[in-house]
């Protein structure tokens, strides 16, 4: 398969994934909404904070290492080795599971049963849900290296919905349940994701005049198992090693990732109901990162991944397929640039009146907007990071991969020691300034590796990072007009005021919009290229 037909698949997978997790995100968004409105501070803190980390940090070390070393394997491998790695999640999740479990459960603290109840069996059953989703890991991995459109972000959506629907029911009807409702949802979820990969790959291998089955590298259900034969060995032990480096980064940017959440869980710098608020904005914040981001980031890395070399010069690679992820990557930093911008200026405005509008006073009032707003301008990192280590990481070798760990671990124990010190000093938005250091830091490194990359080659997909004088000013005036018209009608006002103001912010979003249309012309027509052609061959196949 040439590059322009990897980069047509993985357009068609991110447009997908855009339209359809924006739907299901707004239902689940008014669905938690709604549940917010039920529920107090303490008790968001302990799931949404310290049983959810318990849950995402048994995943994250069980299988990114080895979803990024199995993703980054030739159309030649032997999958029946390939499967075999995947299956070692299990086990890795397990003892992470049962470590963490007791760590959660012995050594830090423990909240008052009178508020909070039900702890330890919401300890147990997340770290049960976690063993429970790695059962998927093979037919995940299966289903992104066949890029099959619209599976991962339907089963996903779908579990989410599931979820939020059973817990609203639960909390509404059972409030006296305690953690037994988060429990019972997130069980739920990672049982029904991974039912829909099991139950599509069950009807997909049924239908032997499916043009998607014929391409598998598979034949049956059965030959996702672990298999043992004397003929080869039990795993490729090139992707083997490729994972114990990954695992080694893996670990330290778990750490980075959800460093604040080490923090708040470990040291306790801030209370429960603190830390409720937080990860509400937190979470709040991230949507577009979600939304949009993540689908990008994860469809590119795979582009990326199957065209160009690993390890390899960019001068020593066909030249054409260089040509074609220098023009992606340009256009992308581009795509996350414009992103970024536009939530951090108009974000600044509006952020007070969002989370009057979604959690009420308890959000809007005390530290919840100035968090937002602090957010809103890692967000524009996070846009930048997520496109330049979907490239690095897709490009890099072996050894600048070990390399590269280095770096993170020292920036890991810096930025925890950051974490800490800038809470103490300016509460809970001491998480945000060191996670802005943190990025701006990755960001560096991985723009040194693409400069590098690319530096004997004419191409220079960082150009994507320059936007015109004419969109800068745009974007100037915009944050100017929208700051006055909050200071004037929001939100103490009444409704018809924030209407208003809403309205204000509309007419400068649709300016910077159309000064964005007529002066980036190049991002302009790869979106009308790839995107565009990527829905109609979607309708034609």
């Amino acid at each position: 398969m040439g590059s322009r037909e990897v980069l047509g698949q993985a357009a068609r997978l991110a447009s997908s994934g855009l339209l359809l997790q924006v739907l299901f995100r707004v239902i689940t968004f008014v669905l938690n909404a709604f549940v917010l409105r039920f529920l107090s501070k303490e008790i968001v803190g302990i799931v949404n904070v310290r049983l959810t980390l318990l849950y995402s940090t048994t995943i994250f070390l069980a299988r990114e290492a080895f979803r990024r070393a199995c993703l980054s394997g030739g159309p030649q491998r032997d999958w029946s080795q390939t499967f075999n790695l995947l299956w070692l999640t299990v086990p890795l999740g397990v003892f992470w599971s049962l470590f963490l479990g007791w760590v959660w459960l012995r050594l830090l603290e423990v909240p008052d049963p009178n508020v909070v109840s039900h702890y330890g069996t919401g300890v147990v059953v997340f770290g049960l849900s976690a063993v429970v989703e790695l059962l998927g890991e093979p037919f995940w991995v299966l289903a992104q290296a066949q890029m099959f459109v619209r599976l991962k972000v339907i089963a996903e959506s779908l579990s989410v919905i599931l979820k939020s629907v059973l817990t609203a029911f639960l909390v509404l009807w059972l409030p006296h349940w305690g953690l037994y409702i988060f429990s019972l949802a997130q069980l739920l979820y990672t049982t029904v994701l991974v039912l829909c990969y099991v139950i599509y790959f069950t009807k997909l291998l049924g239908s032997a005049e499916s043009n998607k089955q014929q391409a598998l590298p598979i034949s049956r259900m059965t030959d996702l198992l672990p298999s043992v034969t004397r003929r080869r060995a039990f795993v490729n032990w090139n992707e083997a090693k490729l994972t114990w480096s990954f695992f080694k980064q893996s670990f330290l940017k778990q750490i980075l990732t959800e460093g604040e959440r080490y923090v708040m869980t470990f040291l306790n710098v801030l209370n429960f109901g603190d830390q409720g608020v937080y990860d509400i904005v937190n979470n709040l914040g991230s949507l577009v990162a979600r939304l949009i981001f993540q689908p990008i980031e994860e469809s590119f890395y795979i582009f990326f991944a199957k065209v160009l070399e690993r390890g390899k010069d960019a001068t020593l690679q066909k030249q054409e397929d260089v040509a074609v992820a220098a023009t992606v990557l340009e256009s992308l930093l581009k795509l996350a640039l414009l992103t970024g911008l536009t939530i951090t200026i108009f974000g600044f405005a509006y952020s007070q009146l969002a989370l009057d509008i979604y959690g009420g006073a308890m959000l809007s009032s005390g530290s919840g907007p100035i968090l937002l707003r602090s957010y809103c301008l890692y967000v524009l990192l996070l846009a930048i990071n997520g496109v330049t280590e979907c490239f690095t990481f897709a490009a890099m070798s072996k050894e600048e991969v070990d390399r590269y760990n280095f770096t993170m671990l020292a920036l890991s124990s810096s930025f925890l020691g950051l974490s800490y010190l800038l809470t103490r000093w300016c509460g809970s938005v001491g998480f945000i300034l060191a996670n802005c250091f943190n990025m701006g830091v990755r960001i560096t490194q991985s723009l040194w590796f693409i400069h590098r990359y690319y530096g004997r080659s004419p191409h220079r997909p960082l150009a994507g990072l320059y936007l015109s004088p004419a969109l800068l000013g745009a974007f100037a005036l915009s944050g100017g007009i929208t700051s006055v018209s909050e200071v004037f009608l929001c939100c103490e006002q009444g409704w018809p005021a924030r209407l208003a103001h809403i309205a204000v912010g509309a007419f400068c979003l649709g300016v910077t919009l159309g000064t964005a249309f007529l002066t980036e012309t190049k991002l302009i027509n790869f979106l009308r290229t790839q995107f565009g052609g990527s829905r109609l061959a979607d309708k034609t196949s």
